[in-house]
């Protein structure tokens, strides 16, 4: 089954047998220093009108594909609204009336004109899980990337995520303070998730895959990247301040030095013993080379 999409088209790791239906070009927002995935002059954000989302559903009824979820792309599919996103979500049924997941990326921004009635209803549609790229719950860090965010507006949009019945996968990017930042940057972060309690929670290392300039920006050209065993002791300091009660907790990238993976807080001391490794005796652990890193 091949769809058309305006590419590059990115998706979460968790959602590669999905269906990725492309209802919004691009991302809204689109300022993040730290970001590259949508500076192509053809992912300049815009709203595909509905026949290309109708074909490409038919396509996939058609294929005989057993699908079972779909993912709304690009990089903020709730920028749409809520008239919009339902007018899509009872399409996908229409089509798929077995589904049994739609997510999206989800910015907080977007959440902030539609109401947990609003949510909740298109939770019942089928729209329960959204990804929100938090990235840090550092006020300073968030300003210094130009995120657009801050910890109240990430924290009034996850919990507005659980009020509504959906599940929240939340994104922080380890080495997004750098060095002059690190420790705030992972406390904060910490504090935000205990005060969210997210249903999955997952770390990146911040990567500069086209040069560290665009990310320099805000920081004055100061900002000093952590090498690996700085990105494993802020690590530590996040894993020490997380106080969550039942969150599937992941590691795992490409981007990552070290994979960790657990439910938090029954494995918080195994993973804080891996890392402690990773810290003191590195050669005792398994470690990602550098050529098997990437995005």
């Amino acid at each position: 089954m091949l769809l058309d999409y305006i590419e590059p088209v990115f998706r979460p790791p968790s959602e590669a047998r999905s269906l990725i239906l492309q209802v919004t070009n691009g991302c809204s927002w689109n300022q993040c220093t730290f970001c590259e995935m949508y500076t192509a002059p053809q992912k300049k954000f815009s709203v595909p009108p509905s026949e290309p989302l109708i074909q490409a559903l038919q396509q996939a009824a058609h294929s005989g594909f057993p699908l079972r979820r779909v993912f709304l792309a690009d990089g903020d599919a709730m920028a749409l609204s809520f008239r919009r996103l339902k007018e899509i979500l009872l399409l996908i049924r229409q089509y798929f009336p077995d589904i049994q997941r739609v997510s999206s990326y989800c910015l907080p921004r977007n959440l902030k004109n539609k109401s947990v009635a609003e949510l909740a209803e298109l939770a019942q549609l089928g729209l329960t899980l959204m990804y929100v790229g938090c990235e840090s719950g550092d006020d300073l860090v968030l300003e210094k990337v130009c995120k657009g965010e801050s910890y109240q507006s990430s924290l009034m949009a996850l919990q507005k995520i659980k009020q509504a019945g959906m599940k929240s996968s939340v994104m922080t990017l380890n080495g997004l303070g750098g060095q002059q930042y690190a420790e705030q940057h992972a406390v904060n972060s910490a504090r935000l998730m205990n005060e969210a309690q997210p249903d999955y929670l997952s770390t990146l290392v911040v990567s500069f895959p086209d040069g560290i300039e665009r990310l320099q920006t805000g920081y004055g050209g100061d900002f000093k990247p952590l090498q690996q065993l700085g990105l494993f002791e802020e690590m530590e300091v996040l894993l020490k301040t997380l106080a969550l009660e039942k969150t599937v907790f992941r590691s795992d990238h490409a981007s990552n030095y070290l994979v960790l993976k657990g439910t938090l807080s029954r494995d918080k001391e195994r993973l804080l013993s891996q890392i402690h490794t990773a810290i003191h005796n590195p050669d005792r652990i398994h470690l990602r080379e550098e050529w098997q890193r990437g995005l």
